[in-house]
C-alpha cells in the first residue's frame, strides 16, 4: 500500500469519525452542526465528544435546536466539555437555524439557490459566527457530494508539499479523503519538530499508530 492510501486508511473523514452519512440531506444537516462545533478554537476531541452529546438527545435539526431553546443547549454543551464557548455557541446556533429556516427554509434550499461555489459560501458565512475556518471544514468534505469546487486548505496543502505529495492528481471525494487526511496528519505529527523524511517513513512503518489521540483542533 502507497503512502496516500495508507494515510488515507488510517485517517478516515471527520464524518467518519462521527458515524454521519453525508450522502442524506439530514447528514448533510448533522456535518453543518459538527462543522460549527469543529470551528471554534478548541480541541477535535472536546468538539467531537460535544456533537455526540447533541446526538444523545437527538437535536440534530434545525428544529430540534430551535425547540431546546438556549438553557438546554447550554447543558448539552457542557456535558460535552464545550464549556468555554457555552453561553456563546447556544446563542450563535439559535441564530443560525432561526435565519436559517426564516431565510432559505433549510440547508440544501440553502444550496439549491446558491448558484456557485463562492455564492455558496458567502451564504454561509452570512451566519453570524460561521467564518472561513467552519465553513472550510464544512464544505471540504462535500466535495463529490454536491456540485462544488472547494480550494484545499492551507495547512493540508504545507503538508502535502513538505511530504511531496502532487494533490493535482486527486479530485472530489479522493482530494477530501488525502486533505482530511493530511491536515489530521499534521495536527497530530507535524508540529512536533520531525523532519518531514522521517514522518513520511512513519506512515509507510505505522509507527504513528502507537500515538495517542490529538486534542489539536480540525481546522
Amino acid at each position: 500500500m502507497g503512502k496516500v492510501e495508507t494515510l488515507c486508511s488510517n485517517f478516515p473523514l471527520y464524518s467518519e469519525d462521527l458515524e454521519i452519512d453525508i450522502k442524506k440531506p439530514s447528514g448533510r444537516f448533522r456535518w453543518f452542526l459538527a462543522s460549527t462545533l469543529f470551528g471554534a478554537r478548541i480541541s477535535e476531541k472536546i468538539a467531537m465528544k460535544t456533537y455526540r452529546a447533541f446526538e444523545k438527545y437527538g437535536v440534530l435539526s434545525p428544529e430540534k435546536i430551535l425547540d431546546a431553546g438556549w438553557d438546554e443547549l447550554v447543558r448539552i454543551l457542557d456535558e460535552g466539555g464545550y464549556v468555554r464557548y457555552d453561553f456563546s455557541t447556544a446563542t450563535k446556533l439559535l441564530n443560525i437555524m432561526k435565519e436559517l429556516k426564516e431565510k432559505y427554509g433549510s440547508l440544501e434550499e440553502l444550496y439549491a439557490h446558491s448558484g456557485n461555489t463562492e455564492e455558496l459560501k458567502s451564504k454561509l458565512m452570512g451566519f453570524k459566527g460561521i467564518g472561513e475556518v467552519t465553513s472550510q471544514i464544512f464544505l471540504r468534505e462535500l466535495r463529490g457530494v454536491w456540485k462544488i469546487d472547494v480550494p484545499v486548505s492551507g495547512k493540508a496543502a504545507e503538508m502535502a508539499e513538505r511530504m511531496n505529495i502532487n494533490l493535482e492528481e486527486f479530485e472530489g471525494e479522493k482530494l477530501t479523503r488525502v486533505e482530511d487526511a493530511l491536515v489530521k496528519f499534521y495536527l497530530r505529527y507535524g508540529k512536533k519538530g520531525k523532519r518531514m523524511d522521517s514522518l513520511s517513513q512513519d506512515i509507510l512503518t505505522g509507527v504513528y499508530k502507537k500515538s495517542s489521540k490529538s486534542n489539536s483542533s480540525a481546522k
